[in-house]
């Protein structure tokens, strides 16, 4: 048996919410002979980081070096409390960034957050939007991106896209899904056939409520399907229902939404927000509009289904680009990070 790891962030009901990538990465960790220890799974937030330090301290003897996610606003006292307590062990502990807004906080709070990073072994970025913008705090930082399980989502090319539109996050105002009925209804008389899916949880901020009512005011509530969530293995199948995977955030790092339809050869259309124009190249993988823009993501999505050669164009460049973002090359890349950590402890 390796030695054993700590894994410290929300793990919530994979029923019930999208399992976050630290899950993944330590199931795989796991399989690969790692002894591993998650924290915390507890739906109250007072409760979870009472298990998130009590499981640092009680564990102590079971793990060698600590994961953490860091997220900005009020979770980032999360990562403080437990990293403090890391530090009352002794115990090395490795950093991984998340979330979009983290560099608006970053300015808000300089202070506090090269603190805590430079309290880690090693800070790990995601995506290369926040490597660049967080890496002026941070001497530790190494880029090592979101990963996917490619095979799971098999290649359906888009030489000829039909108006099926799809959208996949979560209902909360970050998100902004209710300018998906607001482009759905700019394009309805143009393409009498068209259809957009919804398929994400409701984050109960009034967004799912907006949405509907947004639809229902332009006339368009019949042309939604509102699924809810959908487990993780029946993403693919979702995803494949459309044609056109439309992303309508405000706010955005690199979403795994966004690399699963990809993966899938989804024409993708999306907010050129965050780390989207770090990730996507427009014209190419993509089209990136500007925020809260319905007009102009009604313009890219006709230009998808009008433009001879395009959507083939965008869906075999999608499929190429999601390639290096394989677990197959993503894993050997944090085993031998955390190996050299062991080493070095």
């Amino acid at each position: 048996m390796k030695p054993g790891l700590l894994f410290i962030g929300n793990f919530l009901d994979p029923r019930r919410y999208s399992p976050p990538v630290g899950m993944d990465l330590a199931s795989r960790f796991q399989a690969c002979g790692w002894a591993v220890l998650l924290t915390s799974s507890h739906e109250n937030r007072l409760w979870r980081l009472l298990d998130m330090v009590s499981t640092i301290f009680l564990k102590r003897q079971s793990y060698q070096i600590a994961h953490v996610d860091v997220f900005s606003g009020f979770a980032f006292l999360w990562a403080e409390v437990v990293c403090w307590a890391l530090r009352v062990l002794r115990k090395p502990y490795v950093l991984t960034l998340h979330g979009g807004n983290l560099p608006v906080f970053v300015k808000k709070w300089p202070g506090r957050v090269r603190n805590l990073l430079s309290s880690a072994v090693v800070v790990t970025a995601p995506s290369q939007y926040l490597f660049q913008k967080m890496k002026p705090y941070c001497r530790s930082l190494e880029f090592l991106p979101n990963p996917i399980n490619l095979p799971a989502y098999s290649f359906q090319e888009r030489k000829q896209p039909v108006p099926r539109l799809v959208w996949l996050r979560a209902f909360h105002h970050i998100y902004n899904p209710s300018l998906a009925p607001r482009v759905l209804a700019l394009l309805a008389d143009i393409f009498p056939e068209i259809k957009l899916t919804m398929i994400g949880p409701d984050k109960r901020d009034g967004s799912f409520e907006l949405t509907q009512k947004v639809a229902q005011d332009l006339g368009v509530q019949d042309r939604i399907i509102y699924t809810g969530s959908v487990r993780k293995t029946k993403v693919p199948e979702a995803l494949q229902q459309g044609d056109i995977f439309i992303n309508t955030t405000n706010i955005d790092n690199t979403p795994i939404s966004i690399l699963e339809a990809l993966a899938c050869g989804l024409c993708v259309v999306t907010t050129n927000v965050g780390g989207l124009p770090y990730l996507l190249e427009d014209g190419v993988d993509a089209l990136l509009v500007p925020p809260d823009d319905p007009q102009a993501m009604a313009n890219a999505i006709r230009c998808l289904l009008t433009e001879p050669g395009l959507a083939e164009k965008l869906s075999t460049n999608a499929r190429r680009k999601v390639e290096g973002f394989d677990w197959s090359v993503i894993l050997p890349q944090w085993e031998r990070l955390f190996a050299g950590l062991v080493q070095n402890a």
